[in-house]
C-alpha cells in the first residue's frame, strides 16, 4: 500500500443521511461507494478527505418526534447513532462525520444566511404554495402531477407563510454557462440533461429558504421566529464541517481541500445538489465542486423500499447471514453507472456463490492447499515457462491501469468486474496446466513450482486490487500468501512475489457456498420481527398499524380464452433504454424498449407512478405482437405488462431474475 500521498488532495462527499429512521442497505449502498472510491484513491496517492454524516432539522423529523412523545433532539441522536452505527459497520474509512445539529455548523449557517441577506440575495416575503413534507419541497400547482408532489407522489398541503427567499435567478445565467462550458460537473450525463431541460432552461423561480410553521432548525438570529430552510442547512456541512467561515476566517483544512472533488448523491436529490447548492456557493463567492455524481437506486425486487410494504432489507441483516465484504460486494457489483439495481435475498445467494464462493474462494483455496501439498507451503520461482503462462501475466498485469480507467470514470461495478477477470483467467490457468497431472511426474517439479507461483503472484494482484471494495477479504487472502497488500505504482508487474516465501499451513475458507433454501427461512424471521417492529412504532405514534400492500383482491372475471388465443400473443422481456414524458399528457410516458435486436417506442399510462429517469435500465415484460396504435399523438408498438391493485396504483411487472432483454415469456 503507498504510504506516502503524492498526487494532491482529494476531498470527497456523501449526501448526509436524513435522520427520519434507520436507513435501508439502499442508503447504505452510497457510503459503501463512497468509501471504495475514497480507498482506491488513497491507495493511488491521493490525501483523501472522505465526508459523510448525518442531516438532522426540519418539519417531518420534529412531527415524528412528537408523536413518540421525544424531542427532536433525542430522536435525532438516537438516530445519528444508529447511522454512525451502520456507517462503522460497514467499514467506511470516513475521514469527518458531521450532524447538522453540531454547534459549529449550526453557528456558519447562522452566518451563511445573514451574509447573503446583507449583500441582497436574500429578501423577505410571504409564500403561498403546496408543501410536500416528506420532500421538504414547495410546489406550485402547475408543478404538481394529478395533484401530487412531482418527486415522491404523496399528498401535499396548502402552506401559506411569511418566509425569506433567494434570488436564484440572478445566478441561472452564470450556472447554465458553468454546466455547458464543464461537461465533468453533474455525472451521469442524464442527470445534467435532466437538469437543464426541466428546471434551468425553463427559468428559476425563487426559493423559500426560511420557515415559521416550525421551530426544529438553525434560528435566523435577526428574525427568531424564522428558521433556516431545511436545504441551505444541510447543504452547507460541505464546507462548515471543513473550516468554511462567512466572517472570514477559514480553517486551512478548508482551504486545503475546498472546492470539493466529488459529491456523491443520489439521483432523487439531484437537484438540489446541481442548481441550488452551486448557487448558494456563488452568491458566497467560493469555487463550486468539480463533480456532482447522482447513483441510481437499489430497488427490492424492482421497487423502492418501505417499511410499509414490508420489502426493507437492512445492512446489519446482511452482513449477520453474508458478512460485511460479501455485502459490500452485492451492493458495489450489482449497482449500473446510471441505472438502478435490483436486490432480492435470492440473488444476493446466487451471486455470492457463484462469484465469491466459486471464483475467488476457491481459487485461493485450492492454489494455497497445492503449495502446502507439493512443496510444504514453499512457493518457488524456478524458470520453468511455457507460452501457456503468457495470456495469465498479460491478464494480471494489464488489470491495473483497466481498473483505474473505470475508476476515474466512477464505474466502480466495472472495476471490480475488472479484477474478477483476473480471478477468471487464474482458474483457466489451472485447468490448463493441470498441477495435479505435473505433481505425478518428478521430471516437471520445476513446471509444477513456476504453476503455482504464477498463480500466487495473479492472486496477489488480484487481492491488492480488490483491496478498495473488499478491505478485509484481501488483507485475509495476502496474509495465506505470506506477502501483503502491494503498492499501487507496482501492480503492472509480475514476479514482484519474493520467491521461498511461505503460505499458511491451513487455508481459510474465505466464502462458504450457501444454500437458498436455510437463508430463506432465516429471511423470513427477519421480515416477521420487521412487521412486529413497524406494527409497534405505528401504536407509538398512535397510528393504526397498516396493512401489507400485498393483501389478495378480486377482480371480475373475463371470458375465457383457448390456448390456441393465447399463443397468438407473444410476451418478452425488454429492457428501456430511454424515456419521456408525453409532453401532450400528463399521465403517459413513452419509452423506447430494447427487445432482442429492435428497439420499440411504447406509451404507457404510468407517470403518475414512475419518472422517465426511473424507467432508464428496468428490464420489464411486453406484448410485443399488439398492433400499433397512437396514444395522444404519439406511436405506440407495444405494451408495458403491469399490475394494478384495488385503487388504481400500477407497478410494472418485473423479471424476477436479470433475463437478456429479448428472452421469451411463457
Amino acid at each position: 500500500m503507498c504510504t506516502k500521498c503524492n498526487k494532491g488532495k482529494y476531498y470527497m462527499t456523501t449526501a448526509i443521511a436524513y435522520t427520519s429512521g434507520k436507513p435501508h442497505i439502499g442508503n447504505t449502498y452510497e457510503v459503501v461507494l463512497a468509501d471504495s472510491i475514497a480507498r482506491f484513491k488513497r491507495q493511488e496517492g491521493y490525501d483523501v478527505y472522505f465526508q459523510t454524516g448525518t442531516d438532522e432539522h426540519g418539519q417531518k423529523i420534529q412531527e415524528k418526534a412528537e408523536k413518540l412523545g421525544k424531542t427532536p433532539k433525542e430522536f435525532v441522536d438516537q438516530v445519528a447513532g444508529e447511522v454512525k452505527r451502520i456507517w462503522d459497520m460497514m467499514n467506511s474509512s470516513y475521514d469527518g462525520f458531521v450532524r447538522t445539529t453540531d454547534e459549529d455548523h449550526e453557528r456558519q449557517v447562522t452566518k451563511i444566511f445573514k451574509k447573503l441577506y446583507d449583500q441582497g440575495d436574500i429578501y423577505k416575503g410571504a409564500y403561498e404554495g403546496m408543501y410536500c413534507t416528506p420532500c421538504e419541497s414547495f410546489w406550485t400547482e402547475s408543478q404538481l402531477v394529478d395533484g401530487k408532489c412531482p418527486d415522491c407522489g404523496r399528498e401535499v398541503t396548502p402552506a401559506k407563510e411569511e418566509a425569506y427567499f433567494f434570488k436564484m435567478s440572478k445566478y441561472a445565467d452564470r450556472l447554465i454557462e458553468h454546466i455547458n462550458s464543464h461537461p465533468e460537473f453533474i455525472q451521469p450525463v442524464s442527470r445534467k440533461n435532466e437538469m437543464m431541460n426541466n428546471f434551468l432552461l425553463p427559468g428559476l423561480q425563487d426559493l423559500c429558504v426560511s420557515r415559521t410553521s416550525f421551530d426544529w432548525g438553525v434560528v435566523v438570529d435577526f428574525d427568531p421566529k424564522h428558521v433556516v430552510y431545511v436545504w441551505l442547512d444541510a447543504l452547507s456541512n460541505y464546507i462548515t464541517k471543513i473550516g468554511y467561515d462567512a466572517g472570514g476566517n477559514s480553517t486551512e483544512l478548508f482551504y486545503k481541500n475546498w472546492p470539493a472533488d466529488l459529491h456523491l448523491i443520489g439521483k432523487d436529490i439531484i437537484r438540489f445538489h446541481t442548481i441550488y447548492w452551486p448557487i448558494f456557493l456563488m452568491a458566497l463567492d467560493l469555487p463550486l465542486p468539480k463533480q456532482i455524481f447522482g447513483h441510481p437506486w437499489l430497488l427490492q425486487g424492482g421497487e423502492k423500499m418501505s417499511k410499509s410494504k414490508g420489502n426493507v432489507i437492512y445492512a446489519d441483516d446482511m452482513v449477520e447471514l453474508f458478512g460485511v465484504d460479501a455485502t459490500r460486494y452485492f451492493v458495489l457489483h450489482e449497482m449500473p453507472f446510471d441505472n438502478d439495481g435490483i436486490i432480492t435475498w435470492e440473488l444476493v445467494v446466487e451471486r455470492l456463490n457463484s462469484d465469491l464462493a466459486n471464483i475467488l474462494g476457491n481459487l485461493v483455496n485450492r492454489t494455497v492447499s497445492m503449495c502446502n501439498k507439493y512443496f510444504g507451503g514453499v512457493v518457488s520461482k524456478t524458470g520453468a515457462e511455457e507460452a501457456v503462462d503468457k495470456e495469465l501475466k498479460e491478464t494480471a498485469t494489464a488489470a491495473r491501469d483497466k481498473v483505474k480507467a473505470k475508476m476515474d470514470e466512477l464505474r466502480v461495478a466495472d472495476a471490480i468486474s475488472e479484477v474478477f477477470t483476473v480471478l477468471r483467467r487464474s482458474n483457466k490457468y489451472i485447468d490448463e496446466t493441470e498441477p495435479w497431472v505435473l505433481a505425478k511426474e518428478e521430471s516437471q517439479k520445476e513446471r509444477l513450482s513456476e504453476v503455482l507461483y504464477n498463480l500466487t503472484e495473479s492472486i496477489t494482484i488480484a487481492a491488492s486490487l480488490l483491496s478498495s471494495f473488499l478491505p478485509e477479504t484481501a488483507e485475509k487472502i495476502v496474509a495465506q500468501l505470506g506477502t501483503v497488500i502491494r503498492d499501487f505504482d507496482n501492480l503492472n508487474q509480475f514476479g514482484l512475489y519474493e520467491s521461498g516465501n511461505k503460505v499458511t499451513e491451513q487455508p481459510e475458507i474465505l466464502f462458504a457456498r450457501l444454500d437458498v433454501k436455510e437463508i430463506m427461512e432465516k429471511v423470513e424471521a427477519i421480515r416477521e420481527a420487521q412487521r412486529a417492529e413497524f406494527e409497534e412504532e405505528q401504536r407509538a405514534m398512535g397510528e393504526a398499524p397498516q396493512q401489507e400492500d400485498d393483501t389478495a383482491i378480486d377482480i371480475e372475471p373475463k371470458e375465457e380464452i383457448s390456448y390456441d388465443d393465447f399463443m397468438k400473443m407473444q410476451f418478452q422481456v425488454g429492457e428501456v433504454i430511454a424515456c419521456e414524458a408525453v409532453a401532450k399528457s400528463k399521465k403517459l410516458l413513452c419509452s423506447q424498449v430494447r427487445v432482442g435486436s429492435q428497439v420499440k417506442q411504447i406509451v404507457s399510462g404510468i407517470r403518475k407512478y414512475y419518472s422517465p429517469e426511473e424507467m432508464v435500465g428496468k428490464k420489464v415484460m411486453v406484448l410485443v405482437n399488439l398492433k400499433p396504435a397512437k396514444l395522444a399523438g404519439v406511436l405506440s408498438e407495444g405494451m408495458l405488462l403491469c399490475a394494478e391493485d384495488e385503487n388504481g396504483a400500477l407497478a410494472l411487472v418485473v423479471p424476477e431474475k436479470n433475463m437478456p432483454a429479448g428472452a421469451e415469456i411463457c
